[in-house]
């Protein structure tokens, strides 16, 4: 049972000191910022006068952003914390409203800078130096020209934006909180099945109990297959009418615009799965043979094919030393920079009531990165810590080396860092033990690993492509189009050795990254660049080591296509996925040698 949050010693928790002294230094700074946020109307109409008005506007911008990022970061955390505390549900909302009045108030200031050409800007830096720190930025606001619509139209689309999300938000209230899913046995008796409890029925070792899930939960979302096509739909169409109003050739050119993401890259992705489609065939065969199965259905796919050895138990003092331990491949720097996330208070791994479930990583530039996770003991939760901290040094380094409005890195690199260190983690572990039974769990997960984040989040986005295109082309989507497509998915991404059973048509209707508009394909590929660099790095090539640390640096100083070259890695060509691969393969057979075939 988890513990009230005042149980724990403080250096199980963040140090949300680094941030404000106490509530009412953050209560304090929401009044100044609410006033400070009407200085924005004395530069409407005046931001090009002369270089001196632009710089002052610009630095006056990143003055407030900093300050709103800092007291965002510290009601987030808080509130994650303890969600049970509502002063802190409080402090929050009202973080949020000084944060929408900031996008009400600044909607101006792109439209306004667009009205003149770049020409001007260009002038106005070789003038004054002063500017130059804001050169990268301005370039991307002048890059989507074509793309921002009058003052007044994009104050519009700000004031609707809470509406445009009603498709998601009532998705997820109908799934998380409305559905009632059958009751399943578990060892003779009648257990409740949630969404929360699925991920672990259907892994479970008693096929039956497996089965059970699986039609329980998707017989579920069978029933209300019209109200979320509905909500999907509304979705997808407004992703496409967005695109067209901006002057987008399409909602994926839309999507992939911002991070200057080549579409080839995304169609690679799909072509150079479809091509390695048999070493998915060949794990799923190896599954079987390990189940002893005459019939391999869907439910089966997530068997554990290992023993979860629960006798290994860490302290988190022995997952410090082993996630240091395990990245010093990275070098001295590295793990000494670590060392200090573990002793500043970096990390909340507290397991307390009320705390915020699953494990992330967010930063602030002005204090430092804060990781969350609730841990409790389990190799899995030493994977995570070492997962999140991946993401913590990635921010900290591009914060190090970067301005505030270049420290931010995209999203399509997002993943790396943090993959990089959960390889370098299964490398060192397979390494390090002579216990066959250890590294087959650990070869398992990570073949768990390739399953879910590459051949599985591609399935989605080649399915998130089919609903928009076929959406552009004047279809209208329904329940049964959509159902039909992902049936056929699931049939070729399964193979011929996977009986696909036909309930599996409805699991769209419960992926919620559906309304994130062309977001898991970065899963995909962030993995498989961090398959390629992991590899090379924990092989002691210093090459690549160097390489990488500088990527870390970059931010949002260049784009994602490029940040991932200076590591060495053309994501426009197929041999990142094909070595990733070649290492799944080599996985599995490894693991056939210790099962003695």
């Amino acid at each position: 049972m988890a513990k009230k949050r005042e149980k724990f010693e403080d250096k199980y928790k963040w140090n949300v000191k680094d941030l404000y002294e106490s509530d009412e230094s953050a209560y304090q700074e929401i009044e100044e910022l609410t006033q400070e946020l009407n200085k924005y109307k004395d530069y409407e109409g005046h931001i090009l006068d002369n270089n001196q008005n632009l710089l002052q506007l610009l630095d006056f911008d990143v003055e407030i952003s900093r300050r709103l990022e800092k007291l965002f970061i510290y009601a987030h955390i808080n509130n994650d914390a303890d969600t049970l505390n509502t002063k802190y549900q409080e402090l929050f909302g009202k973080v949020k409203n000084v944060y929408n009045k900031y996008l009400e108030v600044t909607a101006y200031i792109v439209p306004e800078l667009l009205q003149k050409d770049e020409s001007l800007i260009k002038i106005y830096i070789k003038e004054n130096k002063d500017l130059e720190k804001y050169a990268r930025h301005l370039k991307e606001i002048y890059r989507a020209k074509e793309h921002i619509l009058s003052s007044e139209v994009e104050k519009a689309l700000t004031s609707y934006s809470k509406l445009l999300d009603i498709p998601e938000e009532v998705s997820g209230v109908l799934t998380d909180s409305d559905f009632k899913f059958d009751n399943i046995k578990v060892k003779g008796k009648e257990v409740e099945l949630t969404e929360s409890n699925y991920s672990v029925y259907i892994k479970d070792n008693d096929r039956e109990v497996r089965k059970q899930a699986f039609y329980s939960l998707l017989k579920t979302y069978g029933n209300f297959k019209n109200t979320l096509a509905y909500l999907l739909r509304g979705e997808v169409e407004k992703n496409v009418a967005t695109a067209k109003l901006r002057n987008y050739s399409s909602s994926l050119a839309s999507s992939l615009f911002h991070n200057e993401i080549d579409e080839k890259v995304y169609r690679n992705l799909i072509t150079s799965v479809h091509h390695n489609l048999p070493s998915l065939y060949k794990y799923w065969d190896l599954k079987k043979k390990i189940l002893n199965l005459e019939d391999f259905h869907l439910y089966d796919t997530y068997a554990l094919t290992s023993k979860d050895d629960d006798k290994q138990n860490y302290t988190f003092e022995m997952a410090k030393d082993l996630v240091l331990k395990v990245v010093s491949p990275l070098g001295e720097k590295y793990v000494k920079d670590l060392e200090n996330a573990f002793n500043s208070g970096w990390i909340d791994s507290c397991n307390n009531e009320g705390k915020r479930g699953g494990a992330y990583c967010t930063a602030c530039y002005d204090v430092h990165p804060y990781v969350l996770l609730s841990f409790e003991g389990k190799l899995n939760d030493v994977s995570t810590l070492a997962h999140e901290l991946g993401h913590a040094m990635h921010y900290y380094y591009a914060c190090q080396n970067q301005e505030y409005q270049d420290y931010g890195y995209s999203i399509f690199v997002a993943e790396v860092a943090s993959q990089v260190n959960e390889i370098l983690l299964c490398r060192y572990l397979l390494d390090n033990t002579n216990n066959n039974q250890e590294k087959m769990k650990i070869i398992d997960d990570l073949l768990q690993k390739y399953k879910a984040s590459i051949f599985r989040q591609t399935m989605f986005a080649e399915f998130e492509l089919y609903l928009h295109e076929f959406t552009e082309k004047g279809g209208v989507l329904t329940h049964q189009n959509m159902c039909d497509k992902y049936y056929e998915l699931n049939k070729l991404y399964f193979g011929d050795k996977v009986i696909v059973d036909e309930e599996i048509k409805y699991e769209w209707e419960r992926i919620p990254h559906f309304y994130m508009n062309f977001y898991v394909y970065q899963y995909a590929t962030g993995f498989a660049a961090a398959i390629y660099l992991a590899n090379k790095i924990y092989d002691g090539d210093e090459k690549t080591r160097e390489n990488y640390l500088e990527f870390l640096k970059l931010g949002c100083t260049k784009n994602p296509i490029d940040s991932l070259k200076v590591a060495g890695v053309n994501m426009t060509k197929t041999e990142v996925f094909d070595t990733a691969i070649k290492f799944m393969d080599e996985l599995i057979q490894e693991y056939n040698v210790l099962l003695g075939r």
